[in-house]
């Protein structure tokens, strides 16, 4: 990386990434993380396989998607778009560099986030409603040197017991964990620049290389998570009904964060923003 006159730049989008084998580049590159994203991506799907297995037990038996459920969604996305918009709009003052200017540019396109989200409802999607993981991300997984383990399953902490017993998607899930990529990246980023690691002008090719990674490892995470969820009737079926359902809950994701990070931590405010605008730009 020293010495490459340009980042090579993937495909941002993971679909039609997934369908593209790493280069000998990439693998020399990330080959050990790339493994270790496929053993992840295999791990979930195996958690989900097993709580949207058959069972009498009611409050486990895995319900297909309906119209009313996929409107209800939509609906679910709209208040939180509104919730969010209204937060930043309120708190826009105190922002400034970088963040201030990437909460103004998503400001200017809440109408392209309700469309992304309207993408959930006009025709009855394939795939099944389970009880998931709830909050799925990095912090929740276990490595003990060899294999991963999943922790952490009684969702999302701030959540009521209600709304964790909710049944949705698998790829709610999957979104969490494509989101915490994301963040692993940034962090990188965050203890570069802490460290004084690089000039100014490094930055703009440490961007791109941290993206360089993001993309390649969530691919391989994808890749290996979709492939060990063939002949499963949870996910949906046929490459639009999978991409409208994933971009719905990547966007959902991204726009908890946001609210959370203005609430806890605003310097980490601009991650989930960016994360927003690059799905509207894909």
């Amino acid at each position: 990386s020293e010495t490459a006159a340009e980042v090579p730049q993937p495909s941002r989008d993971l679909l039609r990434l997934i369908n593209e084998e790493p280069q000998p580049t990439v693998l020399s590159l990330l080959g050990e993380q790339l493994e270790s994203a496929r053993l992840l991506g295999r791990r979930v799907a195996e958690l989900h396989r097993a709580l949207g297995r058959p069972t009498d037990d009611p409050a486990f038996v895995a319900e297909p998607f309906t119209t009313l459920y996929q409107r209800s969604l939509y609906q679910s996305l709209r208040n939180v778009a509104t919730r969010t918009f209204t937060l930043l709009r309120d708190r826009q003052a105190e922002l400034s560099g970088e963040p201030g200017e990437r909460v103004a540019q998503l400001l200017g396109r809440e109408k392209e986030i309700l469309a992304l989200g309207a993408g959930i409802v006009g025709r009855k999607l394939t795939g099944k409603r389970i009880r998931c993981h709830g909050d799925l991300h990095l912090g929740q997984v276990l490595f003990t040197g060899n294999d991963f383990v999943i922790i952490d399953l009684e969702g999302e902490p701030a959540a009521t017991p209600g709304e964790r017993r909710l049944k949705r998607s698998p790829l709610r899930d999957v979104a969490g964990m494509l989101r915490s990529f994301d963040y692993a990246a940034h962090t990188a980023l965050k203890r570069a620049r802490q460290k004084s690691l690089g000039q100014a002008k490094d930055r703009p090719r440490l961007v791109a290389w941290a993206r360089f990674w993001r993309q390649w490892v969530s691919s391989a995470f994808l890749r290996a998570y979709l492939g060990a969820m063939s002949g499963s009737d949870l996910i949906p079926v046929g490459e639009a009904d999978l991409s409208r359902t994933l971009r719905f809950w990547l966007m959902e994701k991204a726009l908890y964060e946001v609210r959370y990070e203005l609430d806890y931590r605003p310097d980490w405010l601009v991650i989930p923003v960016l994360g927003a605008l690059e799905l509207l730009d894909d």
